[in-house]
């Protein structure tokens, strides 16, 4: 983000509060290259962060008050006492930074209040981490303002926390981590397990392509009762098998553990997603150490196809954006993010960009559908103070 737009947020922290902001800090939106639905089963994820981030000018209060506002949502300052916050009360967006306060303060620091104030570029309901970015911003602000001397992936875990049990949405860790951890020019290679991460070098610029992404504008929510049943379905799976999670069953014994379901369709569906799922992200980062780029487009088509048909998350939107990629010399492209709407992406040369763009432009309005939101996606920093 340029000096420009970092002043602007602390002028209008400066006209909402009258203070200045202490400081100015950013948290990106993520792509997940590949690796959907397998954080909560304990398995591997590969994001990136975006150039499109949320920003948060904040400064602290000493009287147990926390004062947020957004100029992206209509509406004045929202005060809240903080021996006031409670999960599940609060289902307007406040929730999500009032839920990294709630969680910081029940994890034992001693939080006091704070005023904030929150802008962002990372699309809504797009499946790109609008809400991790709101989550981690502000968890990062509060650990340098209150000298918390919190690492990186233990804000990513607060910050889960806070939309598991505050919010009341049932995601898994990758989104807070990537928002937290990635780096520029680099994929995040994280075991969801034991959260090692490795970063992976994806400078799809330097090979002549480009990681397109579509944003179907049709909009999803983590929180809505689909997602639960998916989470809930692998964890039946799991107690099925008797596996502490779906990340213990290796890809060469599925075919056996599939059997062992027996009657089990919707199980056995989504049993067999997210083994071959681990297993494509392995598949990934083998080929992008070795330098084989390209190789990793028809992964990507395997992937969605993966979770079209076992997973049952996509929908005609990102189907569409999929096929016509594929007819229009694509190397291969997926849905990505949890689904029932969102975004996907597209991997191909730099010089097929304008073609499938308009390919995919034309596809959705002879299909009758609104017009999606293209952009490219650059592997970005990861969250850090601007100012």
């Amino acid at each position: 983000m340029g000096a420009q737009q970092v002043q602007h947020v602390r002028d209008a922290f400066e006209a909402l509060y009258a203070v200045e902001p202490e400081g100015v800090w950013a948290a990106p939106g993520r792509v997940n290259l590949i690796g959907e639905h397998t954080d909560y089963n304990d398995g591997f994820v590969m994001p990136f962060a975006l150039p499109h981030t949320a920003l948060a000018a904040v400064a602290r209060r000493t009287d147990g008050v926390l004062r947020l506002h957004s100029s992206d949502i209509e509406g004045g300052v929202v005060e809240l006492a903080l021996e006031g916050l409670t999960p599940q009360r609060d289902d307007a967006w406040t929730a999500y930074p009032a839920g990294v306060v709630w969680a910081l303060r029940e994890a034992g620091h001693a939080i006091t209040g704070a005023d904030i104030h929150l802008t962002s570029t990372v699309p809504t309901g797009a499946g790109l981490s609008s809400s991790a970015a709101l989550e981690v911003v502000v968890a990062l602000a509060l650990n340098d303002l209150y000298d918390l001397g919190l690492q990186r992936w233990q804000l990513a875990r607060l910050c889960q926390r806070a939309e598991n049990v505050y919010v009341g949405a049932p995601t898994g860790i990758m989104d807070q981590t990537a928002s937290a951890c990635c780096e520029a020019g680099h994929a995040l290679f994280l075991d969801t397990r034991d959260l090692s991460q490795k970063q992976i070098p994806f400078d799809l610029a330097a090979e002549g392509l480009r990681l397109l992404v579509v944003d179907t504008q049709v909009k999803h929510a983590h929180s809505g009762g689909e997602y639960g049943k998916r989470r809930a379905g692998c964890e039946k799976g799991a107690a099925l098998l008797g596996v502490d999670a779906l990340r213990d069953i290796p890809y060469a014994d599925l075919d056996a553990a599939l059997a062992r379901l027996g009657d089990e369709e919707e199980v056995r569906r989504l049993v067999r997603h997210v083994v071959t799922e681990d297993a494509r992200v392995e598949r990934v980062v083998s080929l992008l150490e070795s330098g084989d780029t390209r190789a990793i487009g028809p992964i990507l088509n395997e992937g969605h196809a993966s979770l079209r048909d076992d997973f049952r998350v996509s929908c005609p939107e990102l189907d569409l954006v999929v096929d016509t990629a594929a007819a229009n010399g694509a190397l291969g492209a997926r849905m990505t993010g949890g689904g029932f709407g969102g975004s996907a992406i597209v991997l191909a040369e730099a010089t097929d960009v304008d073609t499938l763009t308009k390919a995919v432009h034309e596809a959705f309005a002879a299909a009758g559908h609104p017009a999606p939101r293209v952009f490219e996606a650059v592997p970005s920093a990861g969250a850090h103070r601007v100012n």
